[in-house]
């Protein structure tokens, strides 16, 4: 069943046009990976669906509209975001982050989020911007699981890690997002194939393959054509 729907979305930064005419679907609980080499639209089309880019065309989430919408407006739907690059605020604690994240008219996940990251909790009177780039990365996905989602948009979120950190960041979000639905920018192909059964793949602001993501991943000539990596 179809959870998210695009179509003909046209997005523009500045004047730059971005986004061309991209229509795909993502299928309800489940990750959809959005591949694609740097600068094809990946994260636009990511802020796009949560309203933080203007935008036309259609994108719908659980069958409602949210073109035009604000962003408050789409988070009030359950959908959740992960930036690239972490974004915490760096002047404030751990656990005023997390504050700053609770929902009213939902019960914090603190639980779910501690099992998953248990390094997160004895650090919550500490200034996020002390924290390590993995543990600041930790904070970012905690802050969006700590209100029950409908939808995540995850954006990069091995983007500079190191090995044994992307192995944890890797499982955590194969337990989180095991009952949710999932859009996830990644430009690490091993992470991709491992959480995400779908691919779309964007290129020039285009959608050039849709399918399965163990077939992209397997296949030398695929990958290396549209994101420009070499299959072992």
């Amino acid at each position: 069943m179809t959870f998210v729907s695009i179509s003909n979305l046209q997005v523009y930064r500045g004047e730059a046009h971005v986004i061309h005419d991209v229509s795909f679907d993502v299928a309800e609980h489940g990750v959809t990976a959005l591949l694609g080499r740097n600068g094809v639209g990946k994260t636009t089309t990511l802020l796009a669906t949560m309203g933080l880019l203007p935008a036309s065309g259609s994108i719908t989430v659980g069958g409602v509209e949210v073109v035009g919408k604000p962003t408050h407006h789409i988070a009030r739907l359950g959908v959740g975001y992960v930036p690239e690059d972490r974004e915490v605020f760096s002047t404030l604690t751990v656990g005023e982050n997390f504050r700053l994240a609770e929902r009213s008219g939902s019960e914090p996940r603190y639980d779910l989020v501690f099992d998953l990251f248990p390094d997160l909790k004895g650090r919550l009177g500490q200034s996020a911007g002390t924290l390590s780039g993995g543990q600041q990365q930790m904070l970012s996905i905690g802050r969006a699981l700590l209100n029950p989602a409908s939808l995540l948009l995850i954006d990069e979120p091995t983007k500079g890690l190191a090995p044994t950190v992307v192995e944890d960041v890797v499982q955590a979000l194969v337990t989180a997002t095991s009952d949710t639905t999932v859009v996830l920018v990644e430009q690490n192909l091993w992470v991709a194939a491992h959480l995400a059964k779908h691919a779309v793949v964007l290129d020039q602001g285009m959608v050039v393959y849709q399918g399965d993501m163990e077939t992209l991943a397997s296949n030398p000539d695929l990958a290396g054509k549209y994101l420009g990596v070499a299959v072992r």
